[in-house]
């Protein structure tokens, strides 16, 4: 493969000079760094399906190890394991650093190619792409970190910061064992060392813009079943549809339950006292979405979702307030009886429905399960087994903090001003670092685009035709820049 042609950012001239033998190193090992992070790709590891979980994670440390980060080591949890690693760069600042190897799963009937081939393509409009799942979420910005330290280290340098790096298995399940690692005794003493952590991000959008979320929301992934064994009525075993004229239905009783959760629109959670602790958004926090809502284009936006409407067709700045600020009640998936080929009339003895809940400051997810177990109990559905299979609180970073600001400083320096907004719709468990015992700052950075994340078709650029969006080797430089602007923030 040539090496991409896409320019990298521009760069005050003492730093571009100063970084200049980085920079040559980063052209001169794309195709090797390209190849490395296929290879990650091809290594399949879904947490949801148990598949190629050991394997990823050894691959994962063999990348560290290759590019000098000393005492590797696997941390055992009660589900898959997590990752344990430092540098030590005799720098006066120590860095956290949070990496995750697992992925969603996927259907290959649905894929243009086969998600594991990591193949690279033509997109139109973005130039080269490595197709693959993982390619952006999250193995593509987590190799481009990684090749960043591979071109330091080529130069006959060491990173201007220390690390300290955790990662897990499990992101993509909720990180159900997350805390585990992190509070680990050796673990959270290395970390205190830390002024900050970040996850290597694609931060682009498909126009070249950033946006920096100053948090996320938390998230509940619950399981909620039905079933006539457990409610006392009803079949415990499927029977003919026929006896639904004198025979209870778990499916309908699901059904009835999941309605008193959400208002009749579906749109706003009707737990009792679930909105109670939620906090309102501060003057700052409006300014940031009213800002964005200016600079931000909402037909692109509804056009990339596939959405015509926005909830009660509310104006783009009201719905960037609530896409921040309102918890989530949310139904993934209802699976009930038969939903083969044609009809089978049965009246199932079983239904499930998968929910997310998102979560924002100053909610908890542990008080957040109890009020809806609770919830189901007062209104006559206790018998619904509630399992949650994953979930954590919400995070919150300053925008003074020094992650921030350096990573401003580096975006500003390639040519973007970032929008700033209150907090990520999504969720990470950074919870585990902005909380108690740890309290750091921590987020997300990284030039470079992709999209696709949880979808068919997942892609990463590779070498950009949009001279806005940086491809593979833009993306590295912005790491290099970044450490060296976390150093002196």
């Amino acid at each position: 493969m040539a090496a991409a042609s896409t320019a990298l950012p521009r760069t005050a001239e003492s730093q571009d000079s100063d970084l200049q033998p980085i920079i040559a190193q980063i052209q001169k090992q794309h195709d090797q760094n390209v190849q490395r992070l296929q290879t990650w790709i091809r290594q399949p590891s879904i947490a949801a399906e148990n598949r190629g979980m050991q394997e990823g994670c050894r691959l994962m440390m063999e990348m560290l190890r290759d590019v000098s980060f000393d005492q590797v080591t696997q941390v055992p949890t009660d589900g898959q394991p997590g990752v344990f690693a430092t540098m030590d760069n005799g720098a006066a600042k120590t860095i956290g650093l949070y990496f995750m190897y697992d992925v969603k799963q996927v259907d290959p009937s649905e894929w243009s190619s086969p998600p594991f081939e990591a193949a690279l393509v033509d997109k139109s409009g973005f130039g080269k792409v490595v197709v693959g799942r993982g390619a952006v979420n999250q193995k593509g910005p987590e190799a481009t970190f990684l090749a960043a330290l591979h071109a330091i280290k080529a130069a006959g340098r060491k990173p201007p910061v220390n690390f300290v790096f955790v990662a897990e298995g499990e992101e993509e399940i909720g990180s159900p064992h997350f805390p585990q690692i992190v509070r680990r005794p050796d673990i959270l003493a290395a970390l205190k060392k830390c002024t900050g952590l970040f996850m290597p991000s694609a931060s682009q959008n498909a126009d070249g813009d950033v946006t920096i979320d100053l948090g996320s929301k938390g998230v509940m992934e619950l399981e909620l079943v039905s079933s006539g064994e457990r409610w006392g009525r009803g079949p415990k075993q499927d029977v003919h549809s026929s006896l639904k004229a004198m025979t209870d239905s778990p499916a309908w009783h699901l059904v009835e339950a999941l309605t008193t959760l959400v208002t009749p629109d579906g749109n706003t959670p009707a737990i009792a006292n679930y909105m109670d602790r939620v906090r309102p958004l501060s003057a700052t926090e409006k300014q940031m979405i009213a800002e964005a809502a200016r600079r931000e284009d909402e037909a692109t936006r509804k056009r990339t979702l596939g959405i015509n409407h926005w909830i009660n067709d509310v104006p783009y700045q009201q719905a960037l307030e609530m896409l921040a600020s309102r918890p989530t009640v949310n139904i993934e998936g209802l699976v009930g009886g038969y939903t083969g080929p044609g009809g089978k009339t049965i009246l199932p003895h079983k239904a499930v429905a998968k929910l997310d809940c998102r979560l924002v400051p100053d909610m908890t997810a542990a008080e957040s399960l109890q009020l809806l177990k609770t919830h189901l109990a007062k209104h006559g559905y206790g018998d619904i087994e509630v399992n949650m299979t994953g979930g954590y609180d919400p995070t919150s970073t300053p925008a003074d903090s020094g992650i921030i600001r350096a990573a401003q400083a580096v975006y500003k320096r390639s040519g973007i001003d970032p929008i700033m907004f209150p907090r990520l719709a999504g969720s990470w468990p950074g919870f585990v670092f902005t909380g108690d015992p740890l309290r750091l700052p921590a987020g997300h950075f990284g030039l470079g685009h992709g999209s696709g994340a949880h979808a068919p078709n997942e892609y990463y650029v590779i070498e950009s035709s949009n001279p806005k969006v940086q491809g593979m080797d833009g993306a590295i430089r912005s790491h290099v820049e970044y450490l060296s602007e976390l150093a002196k923030t």
